[in-house]
C-alpha cells in the first residue's frame, strides 16, 4: 500500500467533461498543486451518495480555502457513471475522476475484491497530495466512515 511521503503511481484517469473524453496522466494531473483526493468503492452506493460525496460538496470552499487547488473524487467505474453521479450531487467543484480498470487503484495497493457484487472495487480513503506526493493518507477499516469524511480532512489541513 502507498505511504505517505511517497509519489503517486503513474496510471490514466478518465473525465467525462463538458468538452468530452479527457484521459488524464497522473503524473500530469497532480504535478504543481494541492490536492484532496477521496475514493468510494462505487458511484450511486448509499454511503458514497448519502456522506462521502456530500461532504465533500458542502466543504467545497471551506477546503479550497485551506489552499487545496483541486478536490477530485476516484472509483473504479466508468467516467460515464462518474460524471451522471456527479451531476445528481451537485459536485460541480469536484474533478469526478473514473479508474475504469482498476489500474490506479491496484498500484496504489488499495483495492478491494467485493466478490459478485462488484468485483475489484478501491477501499474508501482520502488523501492530501501536495505536488504529486502523498502527505496525509486516511484508510477506512472495512465497514467505516470516519477518517476519510471532508471533516476530517479538513481538520488534517490544519
Amino acid at each position: 500500500m502507498i505511504q505517505q511521503g511517497q509519489a503517486l503511481p503513474e496510471a490514466t484517469l478518465s473525465q467525462l467533461t463538458k468538452d468530452g473524453m479527457v484521459n488524464h496522466s497522473t503524473s500530469e494531473l497532480f504535478a504543481n498543486k494541492k490536492v484532496v483526493l477521496f475514493a468510494v468503492p462505487g458511484a450511486f452506493t448509499p454511503t458514497c451518495s448519502e456522506a462521502h460525496l456530500p461532504g465533500y460538496v458542502v466543504l467545497a470552499d471551506q477546503l479550497k480555502a485551506k489552499g487545496v487547488d483541486m478536490i477530485a473524487c476516484v472509483s473504479v467505474n466508468d467516467a460515464f457513471v462518474m460524471k451522471a453521479w456527479g451531476e445528481t450531487q451537485n459536485a460541480e467543484e469536484i474533478a469526478m475522476l473514473a479508474d475504469g480498470d482498476g489500474s490506479f487503484t491496484k498500484a496504489l495497493g488499495l483495492e478491494m475484491d467485493t466478490a459478485t457484487f462488484g468485483g475489484i472495487r478501491s477501499q474508501r480513503y482520502a488523501m492530501i497530495i501536495d505536488n504529486g506526493v502523498v502527505t496525509t493518507l486516511n484508510v477506512e477499516a472495512p465497514k467505516e466512515f470516519e477518517v476519510s469524511k471532508a471533516e476530517a480532512i479538513l481538520a488534517a489541513l490544519g
